[in-house]
């Protein structure tokens, strides 16, 4: 069902993969930790939790209580914990000895006295966590979190924020880079679908565009010289032809010019590329550029 192959995960270990309909369009993209060697822990977006639910429900095994599904999440809180300083943070809040997961990892640890799961995962481009629990001592958690971190410039942020340190990275967003009306490979997210897993859905579709390529393909960009901020669904113009829309657009605090992504027919114009964006009736320049937009000091 997902485009990984999921079952032959280490305990302990998580994946990115996507959720696909028929035509290989991504319903959801998530991570999927095996907690248990018989055991998973699901972490989709949580705009999607009804469909997914539903859509796994309706590919259960047809013998009966082969596969057992639970929907968890109004009795689960999460938090993303990003930075730099995470190490230090999470030394200050973990009993003496406990170490982190390395990257894509998840284990149990006691965290403001309850029993957690943290993942070395993230959305961010910085090292950082995602720490589960349930809702019933969220503010215990958030709260220790916030007086443990305080001397080291912990501070609560939102999805604002969240969303132009991804964009800044080129992390596609569910609902806006990442539909049904598109799948990974024209997000250029090839990299996280198994095409050696015999069976899942949409898996011919990719199958044939691997093959004899996409139509289309989500490049990244960044505006020449001064102009209002781009914004999703504004028009791409390229070569003075109407080529398609942002999907993502905002103003970067770190690079601190316009940035965003747009799907554009292939062949994608290359980086160096100049295309237009229009904002409110005019057109700006911009230029087509490498994954990743902000690129950290050495």
């Amino acid at each position: 069902m997902l485009t990984n192959n999921v079952a032959k995960l280490d305990v302990g270990t998580g994946q990115y993969t996507f959720l696909l309909n028929d035509t290989a369009g991504i319903i959801d993209d998530l991570i999927v930790y095996r907690i248990e060697s018989e055991k998973f822990l699901m972490v989709v977006n949580a705009s999607r939790i009804e469909d997914d639910f539903s859509w796994l429900q309706s590919h259960l095994p047809a013998v009966p209580g082969e596969v057992q599904l639970e929907n968890q999440s109004d009795a689960y809180a999460g938090l993303a914990i990003q930075g730099p300083r995470v190490g230090e943070l999470f030394r200050a809040l973990l009993n003496e000895g406990d170490e982190l997961p390395a990257g894509n990892q998840i284990r149990r640890f006691d965290l403001a006295g309850s029993n957690v799961w943290i993942a070395r995962t993230g959305y961010t481009g910085e090292d950082g966590v995602e720490v589960f629990f349930p809702a019933e001592v969220a503010p215990r958690v958030w709260n220790e979190v916030l007086e443990k971190g305080k001397p080291l410039g912990t501070r609560p942020c939102g999805l604002g924020a969240r969303d132009t340190l991804r964009l800044e990275m080129c992390y596609p967003l569910n609902g806006s880079d990442l539909s049904p009306e598109h799948n990974p490979l024209e997000a250029g997210l090839g990299f996280f679908v198994d095409l050696t897993k015999p069976d899942f859905t949409g898996r011919e579709k990719l199958q044939r565009e691997k093959e004899f390529g996409s139509s289309k393909r989500l490049v990244p960009f960044r505006m020449k010289g001064k102009s209002p901020p781009p914004r999703p669904h504004y028009r791409v113009f390229r070569e003075g032809v109407d080529a398609g829309e942002l999907t993502s657009g905002t103003l970067s605090p770190s690079l601190n010019y316009g940035i965003g992504m747009a799907y554009l027919p292939t062949p994608t114009p290359k980086p160096g590329d100049e295309i237009e964006i229009e904002i409110r009736g005019q057109k700006f320049p911009a230029v087509i550029e490498k994954k990743p937009l902000y690129k950290k000091p050495s």
